[in-house]
């Protein structure tokens, strides 16, 4: 019985013993979250004080914009200017230069960068052009980019999608990350380059990328987005990274919650800009800028250049040079034949099988055909439909969740499930290499969704076919500006699409109606601060 009583005495013991050390642990983890939570708290109040005055341009060449201007002041220069200008491109004399630039479709201002049309006169080291192996030459935006981001500067870029945007900002920013290392203005195991892109499956695909371009250069890649688990990505973060691709929505709550630290960054990239302001991202695009140096380098690709994009170019880059391919007004690959076909929407249904069969079933049901609808219910209408007629298909829309929409586009990049059905959620970004045709089922609510729906097919230097129903019903308001699409690309425009007219009604701007204006470039930006967003 004693030692009964003893054992009892000592389980009592050690449970107390346990209690306390929780107890103990608990207060710990309390009193550190305190401190760090008064860190943080002085840190923006530190930051909140810093008089306008600083936040004057920092130099001549690189001016004051979105971003830290009290951090780019304390820390590290930047190394920007990396070009060594090969000796047979800096032989070019200027009337070669206006000749490549024909050739290539560009149009140049605010720079005087020569392009480079083989990889060997580009600059790079070895290693970082591994991942250029299967191309024979640079596309025309990365003939232009190379030059200019390795020069240092900020750059605006407009081109269409497939153009080989990822390599021409995702190049420079290796070469750039392996200079800010050796110079010890980037260490630790903060991020020091950011890429944002509108969707979860772009920032995928551009992390896909960069991560085969920067492995063989000993550099880390993470993609953070929603619709995921943070804890993952909260942990790949303190673990260390060299390249951080994300959303705007959850890297804005992974800075929030002190997960994210961009204070080393130095090279930003804004990618599919125009879709970002599209889908209202712009708040989360001036918070997160705000954590980056004000002195870091920046790029943007846009495949429009509309009033708000030359805005946001004014506020974030400094003095940027712009290069456009091909048109900077609106305009569709010349790569790709479009159909339209003016029909009734109760006959889509069987027209849509009839199709299939021209452009999928007499291929042996093998190569790859996207078709793009407008709503999520009527992706998986379709879907159901197809399947239920001896289809292989598979949908991706904003309702299904991110493994279902991974599985989708997976099994269609395979070629497992050769048709996908798509809203517009994935008509920009998706990079999927032979998609063969893209059918437009229901047409989209604007002329810019056309023109990035019909680019999944015709890229990296291949034609591809979009056929597109088009509904005097519904469509009627966007047919003028159909017709400028179809006659800039050199297409044939039907009859019956004639028939709605061809008039253009002008955008206008919420605020400010049809007075839009052009942005000067050359001119100094206006410095925005984001004292109290946090307060929001």
């Amino acid at each position: 019985m004693a030692s009964d009583g003893k054992k009892k005495r000592a389980r009592e013991e050690e449970d107390v013993k346990q209690v306390k050390e929780k107890k103990v642990k608990k207060e710990r983890k309390e009193k550190k979250e305190k401190k760090e939570k008064k860190e943080r708290k002085e840190k923006k109040e530190k930051k909140a004080k810093v008089p306008k005055e600083q936040a004057a341009p920092l130099t001549t060449a690189t001016q004051a914009v979105v971003g830290d201007a009290q951090l780019a002041k304390t820390a590290k220069a930047i190394v920007k200017d990396l070009y060594k200008e090969h000796k047979r491109v800096a032989a070019q004399s200027a009337a070669e230069v206006r000749a490549a630039y024909e050739r290539l479709g560009l149009t140049v201002e605010n720079s005087d960068a020569r392009p480079v049309e083989e990889f060997a006169l580009a600059g790079f080291d070895a290693d970082v052009l591994k991942s250029c192996a299967t191309f024979k030459q640079p596309s025309p935006i990365q003939a232009i980019s190379w030059p200019v981001l390795l020069g240092g500067r900020d750059l605006v870029g407009i081109a269409a999608t497939g153009s080989g945007k990822t390599l021409a900002f995702g190049l420079p920013m290796i070469q750039h990350i392996r200079a800010q290392k050796a110079a010890g203005v980037v260490k630790g195991k903060r991020p020091a380059s950011l890429t944002l892109s509108p969707t979860r499956e772009l920032a995928m695909q551009i992390a896909e990328v960069l991560d085969g371009a920067g492995r063989p250069c000993g550099m880390s890649v993470l993609c953070v987005y929603g619709g995921v688990p943070k804890v993952p990505q909260q942990k790949s973060l303190r673990s260390g990274i060299d390249i951080l691709v994300g959303t705007p929505g959850r890297l804005r709550d992974l800075i929030e919650d002190g997960s994210a630290d961009l204070g080393q960054v130095t090279y930003l990239v804004l990618d599919e800009a125009d879709r970002m302001l599209d889908l209202g991202f712009k708040p989360e695009i001036e918070a997160i800028c705000s954590n980056v140096r004000a002195d870091r380098q920046t790029a943007m690709f846009s495949a429009t250049w509309p009033m708000q994009i030359q805005q946001l170019a004014n506020d974030f880059l400094a003095r940027p040079a712009k290069a456009v391919v091909g048109s900077q007004d609106l305009a569709a690959s010349h790569s790709v034949k479009q159909i339209v076909e003016v029909i009734d929407p109760s006959d889509r249904p069987q027209r849509l099988l009839a199709l299939l069969e021209t452009y999928h079933g007499k291929k042996g049901r093998k190569n790859r055909v996207m078709v793009f609808v407008l709503y999520k219910k009527e992706a998986s209408r379709v879907e159901q439909f197809l399947n239920s007629k001896g289809w292989k298909a598979a949908a991706v829309h904003g309702d299904a969740s991110q493994a279902e929409r991974t599985r989708a586009v997976e099994s269609f990049k395979s070629g497992s499930v050769p048709l996908l059905i798509a809203t517009d959620v994935a008509a920009r970004g998706l990079d999927i290499p032979d998609v063969e045709v893209v059918l437009n089922y229901s047409f989209p609510l604007t002329i810019e969704d056309y023109v990035h729906r019909i680019g999944r097919t015709g890229r990296a230097g291949k034609s591809g076919v979009s056929h597109t129903f088009f509904s005097g019903q519904t469509d009627k308001p966007r047919a003028g500006e159909l017709v400028n699409v179809l006659r800039e690309a050199g297409m044939e425009v039907p009859s019956d699409l004639l028939k709605f007219g061809t008039h253009v009604k002008k955008k206008e701007s919420k605020l400010y109606g049809a007075h839009f204006k052009e942005v000067d470039m050359t001119k100094k930006a206006t410095k925005v601060t984001f004292d109290s967003d946090d307060d929001d």
